[in-house]
């Protein structure tokens, strides 16, 4: 912050507000038209809180579980869950569970593209739905934990402790993917036709939380979120977290860059926002719901939460050979009102666009977590720490691209 602010708010001033009932909230979408109206000082006025959501695959997830001992007593070495294995290399009964994880027996890509109908995010989804899941566990054998064999049901409620540890969520943009060779192709962005036949996309854009903090002002370790229609808790920054990036002029990075690690009890999640789904040809992930309450602690925030689709912009990364082969090259620019409308034009052709994200649940998220704030039974968490950004002074190591 180069110049000083004309409205200072704080965390504790904020909170005393919504314990009140008297905190001004809106969502990141309905901020829009207030700064456009009052001004980023009046919107920092008028505004306490911004409330954002996205909704789509999070591929690095998974849950720990612990499951309590048995008797005799066990050390887990290899485990299955709905026959999808499950890390056990933790202690005796801990176990975690990586929603890409799939069955043993899955043909995968035998026969090609794999459905790949069941995985880890879908035996996430059960426990949260209160299924019974079928675990089965080997051991060698120690003095102190002689069982070598178990076979059992588990569920959410007869488990010790059950939560979501999530290396990275919420990434702050993502790559627009196309596809420039001659034959379809399957990826973790979904089926893309050849030679620019469709146009695929993953990111809220105007409500994401990370797009409506670009400099991680207010986003960091214990800041409280909204997390698969519960609650939880921002840990760290995210794997891959990389802030240097390029920005447009509003400070808003043009690629993908920040992200954040995430927690999150499953006992009080719900599955309209946590679903394994099934990618075909690629395999299996998580589709989860993301909320971050944003504090307009000055205007600079209030600016930040004003942003819209048409002043974010991503990259047009082809999937069919640059990606996979780690080539770095743009092939343009598209904002997401642009992608949202349904087509885009690159290089003088008409493509259509489809979204992994679904938008719809980014504004039910975002309403959501803005009502728990009004009814008062949601407060802001203050981060201890912020995310490293690359003007913030934060010790920060850029993301190295290895052989």
């Amino acid at each position: 912050m180069t110049e000083e602010m004309k409205v200072k708010k704080t965390y504790a001033e904020i909170n005393a507000k919504i314990k009140k009932g008297e905190a001004v909230v809106v969502t990141a979408e309905e901020m829009i038209d207030i700064v456009d109206k009052e001004g980023a000082v009046g919107a920092a006025k008028k505004v306490d809180v911004v409330t954002t959501g996205t909704y789509g695959p999070m591929c690095s997830s998974g849950a720990f579980l612990n499951f309590g001992h048995c008797k005799p007593k066990m050390k887990v070495q290899k485990a299955w869950l709905n026959d999808v294995s499950a890390y056990a290399g933790l202690a005796a009964v801990d176990l975690y569970i990586g929603v890409t994880e799939i069955p043993e027996d899955d043909p995968a890509n035998k026969v090609y593209p794999g459905k790949f109908l069941y995985g880890g995010g879908h035996v996430i989804e059960d426990l949260v739905a209160g299924k019974d899941v079928r675990m089965k566990a080997l051991s060698y054998g120690t003095d102190c934990y002689p069982r070598r064999e178990l076979e059992s049901l588990i569920n959410l409620e007869g488990l010790n402790e059950c939560y979501l540890f999530n290396p990275r969520n919420a990434y702050q943009n993502y790559n627009c993917a196309v596809n420039l060779s001659t034959k379809m192709i399957y990826t973790y962005m979904g089926g893309l036709r050849p030679k620019a036949g469709n146009a695929n996309y993953c990111s809220a854009g105007q409500l994401s939380p990370l797009l409506n903090d670009p400099y991680y002002r207010t986003i960091g370790v214990g800041t409280r979120i909204f997390i698969g229609g519960g609650v939880g808790y921002v840990v760290a920054p995210g794997t891959q977290h990389n802030p240097s990036v390029k920005r447009g002029e509003n400070g808003v990075v043009r690629a993908p860059a920040g992200t954040i690690a995430t927690y999150g009890d499953l006992r009080g999640m719900h599955t309209r926002y946590i679903k394994g789904i099934s990618m075909q040809g690629y395999g299996t992930t998580l589709a989860l719901g993301i909320g971050v309450p944003i504090p307009i602690l000055n205007e600079e925030m209030a600016q930040a939460t004003g942003v819209s689709d048409e002043q974010i912009v991503t990259q047009i990364v082809d999937y069919g050979v640059d990606y996979p082969q780690g080539i770095a090259k743009s092939y343009g620019e598209v904002n997401y009102k642009e992608l949202k409308s349904g087509k885009i034009m690159i290089d003088g052709k008409e493509v259509k666009t489809a979204s992994l994200s679904s938008y719809p649940m980014a504004v039910e998220i975002a309403e959501t977590l803005k009502d728990w704030i009004l009814k008062g039974d949601f407060l802001l968490g203050e981060p201890q720490d912020l995310l490293p950004s690359a003007d913030s002074g934060v010790s920060f190591k850029p993301l190295k691209e290895r052989m």
